[in-house]
């Protein structure tokens, strides 16, 4: 994994350095190249050798669902050209990480064990946002596992408040 962090890192860095004032308008068309570009059948089809970088140029262009943008276009067309269509979710994910960095927001995964509520996720997230000091980009994944209560994951830190987490305290608690 390290191998493909270490390659996407300079598209990423410049990427991000060309973009300059748009790289957070840019961020939503690199994801959703990214999202095509890990299908597997597609990088089968890139990595054949009587494909061209034009024709999966092509392939690409046509599945993203949404139209590219000439710096999205040129930037596909340099990974492409440069055979590293693998590493393009790896580049995404870096390049979402500078615009975050550069804007002051955090990418937030709120678990919870039930759906919240579409009224009541901006006071979730407003606390959140008070709890770990900063703006946060919020995600949210169902985990019946979690039995109730939420886990919040921002960066390295995590904020268990499920029931799950409680339960295994108190087992420790217990057997120690």
């Amino acid at each position: 994994m390290a191998e493909i962090a270490t390659i996407a890192r300079p598209y990423a860095e410049a990427l991000f350095k060309a973009a300059g004032a748009q790289a957070a308008a840019l961020s939503a068309e690199v994801g959703a190249l990214a999202a095509v570009a890990a299908d597997e059948h597609l990088r089968q089809f890139a990595d054949n050798p009587k494909t061209s970088p034009e024709q999966v140029f092509g392939v690409v262009a046509g599945v993203v669902n949404q139209p590219l943008s000439a710096a999205a276009q040129n930037f596909l067309r340099t990974v492409l050209d440069n055979g590293r269509l693998a590493a393009m979710p790896e580049i995404a994910s870096q390049f979402h990480a500078l615009v975050n960095a550069q804007s002051g927001v955090s990418d937030a995964l709120i678990e919870s064990a039930f759906p919240i509520e579409p009224s009541q996720l901006p006071d979730v997230v407003a606390t959140l946002e008070q709890r770990f000091s900063r703006k946060l980009n919020a995600r949210v994944e169902l985990r019946p596992e979690l039995i109730g209560g939420i886990r919040v994951t921002v960066g390295d830190e995590v904020l268990d408040a499920s029931v799950k987490a409680r339960l295994d305290h108190m087992k420790v608690a217990l057997t120690a």
